[in-house]
């Protein structure tokens, strides 16, 4: 199930939380920024140890003092190489597989690639809900994925893009039609 929340990220009561990173695995976002600050300095200090993870890669860890219980750092851009709908696709979908990989049944993302410069909200929103569908044809979990925005716009967007994808079979029945 797909849910569309206005909030912060930061606070959202579920297993994972998903933040968007640079390269360095500092914060690419505001959002990203409030939850390292929430998780505190011992996750900090662990990102810190880790040293560079290349664009589209994902990396677990505690969540420190938040209420989820591990971060899911996916890294959207580099220092020489800006976000990308390609960058922002990768880095998801890899992130979702260390979600699976510690078998996370919940997990709250933030509005991928809605930043300055990269797509705008309803192709940031396509492209989030096609990435969660074709994880979940390989994989069941996480089984909810919490969309966070910041705005009722975003929201309307986010939710619209969700509903249309929810009336449309999913793709491993796509498959099995087409070779049955």
């Amino acid at each position: 199930m797909i849910r569309v929340v206005i909030g912060e990220l930061a606070t959202q009561p579920c297993e994972g939380v998903v933040r968007a990173v640079r390269s360095d695995l500092s914060p690419a976002t505001a959002a990203a920024r409030d939850v390292l600050l929430g998780a505190g300095t011992r996750v900090a200090e662990r990102l810190d140890q880790m040293g560079a993870i290349p664009v589209g890669g994902a990396v677990i860890t505690a969540a420190g003092e938040l209420p989820a219980s591990f971060l899911i750092h996916v890294v959207t851009s580099a220092a020489d190489e800006p976000e990308s709908p390609s960058s922002v696709r990768s880095a998801l979908l890899n992130g979702l597989r260390r979600a699976a990989e510690f078998g996370l049944k919940s997990l709250a993302v933030p509005a991928l690639g809605t930043g300055a410069g990269s797509m705008d909200y309803e192709q940031a929103a396509r492209a989030l809900v096609d990435v969660v569908r074709e994880h979940w044809v390989g994989s069941p979990t996480p089984a909810e994925i919490a969309i966070v925005v910041r705005s009722g716009y975003e929201a309307e967007v986010f939710a619209r893009i969700v509903d249309e994808a929810e009336a449309d079979p999913p793709v491993a029945e796509d498959r099995e039609r087409s070779h049955g």
